[in-house]
Order: C-alpha cells, then sequence, then structure tokens
C-alpha cells in the first residue's frame, strides 16, 4: 500500500506495511490525545491500547474516527500480554504526571516500577518491538528499561528509545516566534537529556542558520528547559505537559515507522544508549532512524562556548540521574 505522509513540513509518499502499534498508558492525560494522533497515522494498521483501568471507553471512542486503524482496548495485567503480541513499535507514557512543586525527579519512586513492569511485558511477549519510552524521569527510565531488558537477554540498544522530541518541538516553537520565521522551516538541535538544565538547545546549529546575542541565548535556553514546568504551573494542579507531548510522542512514531518503512535520512533527537560523550551510557543527540530502530547516533556538532559552558554543568546531574536508574533496575534483582 502507498500512503501520502507529512512529518515537521516534509511531505512523501511511502510504501506502508501492516504495522502494530502498542500504547500503554493509553488511557491517561498523554495516553488519550496520543492514541487519537495514532488512530490518525496512515503508517498505523493495527492500535493496540492498554491501561490498569478506564482505557475501553477510550478504545470505543477513537475507534468512530473514520480512519482505517484497527483500535483494540486491553484492560489489566492479566490482558497486558495480548496487546503486546506482534507489536512492532510500543509506546510507553503510562505513569503519574508532575504536579506543581514536583520536579521529574519527584516522579522516580512511582514510575520506575510502573515502566520496568511494562518493559519486562514487552521483552516477554514483543521482544523485538521498538521501545519509546515517554514515562518520566526519561534520564533514569530508559537506563531502568535496558538493564531489565539485559536481564532477560533481549536488549538490543537500537530499538530502545527514550523520546525527547518535545524539548525539539518547543525550541522550533521559541525560536521560530524569536526570529520571525515559518516553524515548519526551523531545525533546533536539543541534546544532553529530557530534565531542566540537562535539556540543552544547540542554538548555535538552528536550521535556518539565525544569529543569537548572548541574552537572547540564556533567554532561550532556559525557556527551552523549563517549559515543562511552565505548563504544569499553569494548569495548577490539573495536569501536566500532557497535550503537546502527545503531539511530540506521535511524531517520534511516525519517525520511527517511516524507519521502519525503510524511508531513508530519517532524524530525531532522542535519548539512547550512546558513547558520544565518555563515562555518560546514555545521551541525547541526534540519531538516524532505520528498519531496525536506532541506525546512527550523531555526535554534538561544534558547540559555541556558551553551549559548551552549559554541556559541562549539566553532565553530573545526568549521569546521577542515569546512575540512579540502573541502581533502581539492578536492586530488583539483587
Amino acid at each position: 500500500m502507498m500512503v501520502r505522509t507529512a512529518t515537521a513540513g516534509r511531505v512523501r509518499t511511502v510504501r506502508c506495511e501492516a504495522r502494530k502499534v502498542a500504547l500503554l498508558g493509553a488511557a491517561g492525560g498523554i495516553g488519550q490525545p496520543l492514541a487519537l494522533l495514532l488512530k490518525m497515522n496512515k503508517l498505523v494498521t493495527d492500535l493496540a491500547l492498554y491501561d490498569i483501568a478506564n482505557v475501553v471507553g477510550v478504545a470505543a471512542d477513537i475507534s468512530h474516527c473514520n480512519t482505517p486503524v484497527k483500535v483494540t482496548g486491553y484492560t489489566g495485567a492479566e490482558e497486558l500480554a495480548a496487546a503486546l503480541k506482534g507489536a512492532e513499535v510500543v509506546v510507553i507514557p503510562a505513569g503519574v504526571p508532575r504536579k506543581p512543586g514536583m520536579t521529574r525527579d519527584d516522579l522516580f519512586n512511582v514510575n520506575a516500577g510502573i515502566v520496568r513492569a511494562l518493559v519486562e511485558a514487552a521483552g516477554k511477549h514483543c521482544p523485538n518491538a521498538i521501545l519509546l519510552i515517554i514515562t518520566n524521569p526519561v534520564n533514569s527510565t530508559v537506563p531502568i528499561c535496558a538493564e531489565t531488558l539485559k536481564r532477560m537477554k533481549v536488549f538490543d540498544p537500537k530499538r530502545l528509545i527514550g523520546v525527547t522530541s518535545l524539548d525539539v518541538v518547543r525550541a522550533n516553537t521559541f525560536v521560530a516566534e524569536a526570529k520571525g520565521l515559518d516553524v515548519k522551516d526551523v531545525d533546533v538541535p536539543v541534546i544532553g537529556g529530557h530534565a531542566g538544565s540537562t535539556i540543552l538547545p544547540l542554538l548555535s546549529q538552528t536550521t535556518p542558520a539565525v544569529a543569537f546575542t548572548e541574552a537572547e541565548k540564556s533567554v532561550l535556553t532556559e525557556k527551552i528547559a523549563n517549559a515543562g514546568t511552565v505548563v504544569v504551573e499553569a494548569k495548577a494542579g490539573k495536569g501536566s505537559a500532557t497535550l503537546s507531548m502527545a503531539y511530540a510522542g506521535a511524531r517520534m512514531a511516525e519517525s520511527v515507522l517511516l524507519g521502519l518503512n525503510g524511508e531513508p535520512n530519517i532524524y530525531e533527537c532522542a535519548f539512547v544508549q550512546s558513547d558520544v560523550v565518555p563515562d555518560c551510557p546514555y545521551f541525547a543527540t541526534k540519531v538516524l532512524l532505520g528498519p531496525g530502530g536506532v541506525t546512527k547516533v550523531m555526535g554534538t556538532g561544534d558547540m559555541d562556548v556558551f553551549e559548551k559552558a552549559a554541556f559541562d554543568a549539566m553532565l553530573p546531574q545526568l549521569k546521577g540521574e542515569i546512575a540512579k536508574g540502573i541502581e533502581f533496575a539492578n536492586l530488583q534483582i539483587a
């Protein structure tokens, strides 16, 4: 089947194979809008929606949308295996959201156990699927997932991806607004991690090339890094950045699906196993996506003085959050 699809302003015609996508945490604040966006994706043929409660109604609701994607709801641990069976892509936004005053790290104790259990199930029932981890804190949950899959002897670093697309989406939006550019033409690579100061937009590498004053660099970098907190506070305890995260998650899922279909030159920033930074086993940079998932991890490129200082400053935090995830995973099996 041939379909036309658009990603980041690019329209392309691609050959599409049947693809099952499983969405774990589909009844939540991110899960529901993400489920709708996946239902609209022409690269998806079978959409499995899983959650511990209230997901059957979500499945019934979006199944009425007149797209050819088949939607099925699965509730509770006893139906998780069926949701995962045959899935080629598994998207995991499951977990509790941030509330005012909370950091992503505050979510650790609850979300770490949730994501570990779900990835363990994926490792058992669809070991060759590409896993997209949205559950925060991503800097820790991705290492937890990796250690869990290693223990099961099914770990493939090319198939485990921490979703940091929202940082890129925000960077593109804010830079376009600041410089009067068409947002569909803007691409700002964002490296590091996915929490606070570990989020480092490389404004010097913006496409199209634009100049920033030192003051603009400081303001924009802080705005991008703290954008999630701004949303949490604006929602006043009623949620976090669920809608924009769903949008960014759908973007990442589509890019992965395009890669699976053999579409060339599909790049996204993502938090993956990496040797780009010494003594930092996971790091977000641009990656090339292909039929096996991540086919190439790109470097950071040349950073200016401002970015290099921010890079050096954030590494201890990032390394500590990675170590926390590894320690949690190893304690669970000790």
